[in-house]
């Protein structure tokens, strides 16, 4: 498994579909590499990533916040998310709890489980075959990890509520 780490959140201007780009992490967390994995996911989820990387606390729990509750009221922590393979085009991953005598490993959609990640700070890690298939170099002189994120808030606050039904 490769240590990943989102390296920006942002819309793909072709598709107007909000895309993460993962790249690879050192041992520090620092990226490795010019390369990056996008992922294509739904705006509502692109929202919660979003929010879980601000570290925002909403009045009420949102999905993401609910699950990271349930886990620790059930006695498990996240203790880290998997990408796991790729399907004509779909990513799949799964979340790895740990609890104080057993580990669970649960079926999730990477999108879910990367808005879980940022909520709980565990790492997120990819098989290699999947990052071998999906990665691709990144383009050079591209806006910074701060503009590509004031670019899809920006995104936000023009979207359409009906943008989020459907995914």
């Amino acid at each position: 498994m490769i240590p990943v780490r989102i390296a920006s959140l942002s819309v793909d201007s072709a598709s107007n579909s909000p895309v993460v780009l993962l790249r690879r992490v050192d041992d520090a967390g620092d990226f490795l590499g010019d390369d990056v994995l996008p992922i294509w996911i739904g705006h509502a989820e692109a929202m919660a990533i979003l929010l879980g990387i601000q570290g925002a606390e909403p009045p009420r729990p949102l999905t993401h916040d609910l699950m990271r509750g349930m886990f620790e009221t059930f006695g498990f922590y996240l203790e880290r998310v998997e990408i796991t393979r790729l399907e004509e085009g779909t990513f799949y991953a799964a979340l790895v709890l740990r609890g104080e005598e057993r580990r669970v490993v649960v079926d999730a959609r990477p999108s879910d489980s990367m808005a879980l990640a940022v909520r709980v700070g565990c790492p997120i890690v990819l098989a290699e075959e999947v990052w071998d298939e999906a990665a691709v170099v990144a383009h050079e002189g591209g806006a910074d990890e701060e503009q590509e994120v004031e670019r899809f808030r920006e995104f936000l606050e023009h979207v359409d509520p009906s943008d989020f039904t459907g995914h």
